[in-house]
């Protein structure tokens, strides 16, 4: 399985509302429910208001478009972090997940899912939508 390294550093956080989130930029996850409204973005991409923040994040995704019958993906590589004692903030799309790992322990992630015979590819270009 290939994993994609996105080249930029991310941080979560939490805001008051959507019209603090630029909706024009090429990468951000958010999530709201009934207690929080939550972004994932480019670190450089940050509304000026936030509620909280933590930076520090790098991030790969699982390449392809994972169909919703395949069980355990996510589970067999946030175990194998775990197994090296690396925490993760996992996110995910229509098509595949996001694993973001503090930015200490992302070379040290990759190097051990490539131990495991996962392929990492260093380049990640945005692709327009």
């Amino acid at each position: 399985m290939e994993l994609k390294k996105l080249e930029y550093d991310l941080t979560v956080c939490k805001v008051d509302g959507i019209m603090d989130i630029d909706l024009t930029t090429d990468f951000f996850f958010i999530g709201k429910t009934d207690e929080e409204l939550s972004l994932v973005c480019k670190t450089e991409d940050v509304p000026a208001k936030t509620l909280e923040r933590d930076d520090g994040w790098k991030g790969f995704r699982i390449e392809g478009v994972l169909d919703f019958s395949l069980i355990g993906i996510l589970s067999k590589l946030t175990g194998i972090l775990a197994d090296n004692g690396i925490g993760i903030f996992a996110v995910s799309t229509f098509n595949t997940d996001y694993i973001l790992v503090k930015a200490e322990n992302f070379e040290k992630a990759l190097t051990v899912l490539s131990a495991e015979g996962y392929t990492v590819d260093n380049l990640f270009q945005p692709r327009e939508l």
